[in-house]
């Protein structure tokens, strides 16, 4: 008998999350969930646990919950077909993917919420198991074919760099206690971050990377974020610094990354994210012994159908009754 993994993630603060006044709030009506082929029994139940009730896709729909983590011009023509819809749940955390439909789509009385802060707990879970792998060479040693030297670096008492302030940033910051850290936390408007011993605006990264020994990027995938480190900020770093990218790939400029390692410049990049992705076959970093690159896998769909599950639960239930929406989305903003 194989025994079925039981994982007790939880969501995580730091999403964004406001009760509605109720002039403010969408309409309610039918909701649907789509692409029918995402549909399971979890997410039905989910809505009806909230109050909702689920019906086609119709002139009646008030409502979707969109399932996919691609197939943005599904919505995108949902929403033209239907004008009536007044909230949208999507699937991610980050929005990006559902750029296009948010900036076409952004009117008044259409509410977009998102997952974020629901996998935190996973990504950073994979973000401090890449930062360790690298301190500990560990992809240097899988290629290995000899005993080789004794390598290796501890996190104990490092200066750790956050570049967000989402749940991704709170979660890591409760993991990376044992190790007694110090973590400056990177984000983009004024405000402390409950953990860190420091916060700082975005504008004054550059001035913060030379001590960091671990750099992780936790933030959205903007017009604004493109390339927040590129070879200006790798150049800043130290020689025996840490990149880890659980994030999204375009927030690193892969060309400076790539040169930055080849050039030993940096010790260690763990990417679970690329620019482009998937990264093709024979792309240099797929045999860069300082990378180590997963593919997008810090947080796995057997992770995720239960948090967001819980997410549609909670923002159905505030879409029928009590107006407190979880991880609201700010088209203008994209996240």
């Amino acid at each position: 008998m194989t025994d079925v993994p039981r994982f007790t993630h939880r969501a995580v603060a730091g999403a964004s999350v406001a009760t509605l006044p109720p002039e403010s709030r969408p309409a309610t009506g039918p909701i649907a969930l789509l692409p029918e082929s995402d549909v399971t029994d979890q997410f039905r139940e989910a809505v009806g646990a909230g109050g909702g009730k689920i019906a086609p896709l119709s002139e009646d729909t008030r409502a979707i919950v969109w399932l996919a983590n691609s197939e943005p011009q599904g919505l995108l023509d949902a929403l033209e077909r239907y004008p009536r819809i007044s909230w949208v749940q999507l699937p991610w955390a980050g929005v990006d993917a559902f750029a296009a439909a948010l900036a076409s789509h952004d009117r008044e009385g259409l509410v977009y919420t998102s997952a974020k802060g629901a996998y935190a707990q996973p990504v950073a879970e994979h973000a401090l198991a890449l930062t360790l792998a690298g301190l500990r060479h560990f992809p240097e040693r899988v290629l290995a074919e000899s005993w080789g030297a004794k390598k290796g670096e501890s996190l104990y008492g490092r200066n750790v760099v956050i570049v967000g302030a989402g749940g991704i940033a709170v979660e890591l910051i409760r993991l990376l206690q044992p190790f007694d850290v110090t973590v400056t936390v990177v984000r983009r408007s004024p405000g402390n971050v409950e953990g860190a011993d420091r916060t700082v605006t975005s504008d004054a990264l550059d001035d913060v990377l030379p001590a960091a020994d671990v750099l992780v990027l936790a933030a959205a995938s903007t017009g604004e974020t493109r390339h927040m480190i590129g070879a200006d900020q790798l150049a800043r770093m130290k020689r025996t610094a840490v990149l880890v990218n659980i994030a999204r790939g375009p927030l690193v400029d892969t060309d400076a990354l790539v040169q930055a390692l080849r050039e030993e410049r940096l010790l260690f990049a763990g990417l679970d994210v690329t620019d482009p992705e998937p990264l093709p076959e024979g792309h240099p970093l797929w045999t860069e012994v300082r990378a180590l690159l997963t593919p997008h896998s810090a947080d796995t769909p057997e992770m995720i159908a239960p948090l967001l599950a819980e997410r549609v639960r909670q923002n159905v239930e505030a879409y029928v009754s009590t107006g407190r929406f979880v991880g609201l989305v700010d088209p203008s903003r994209g996240y």
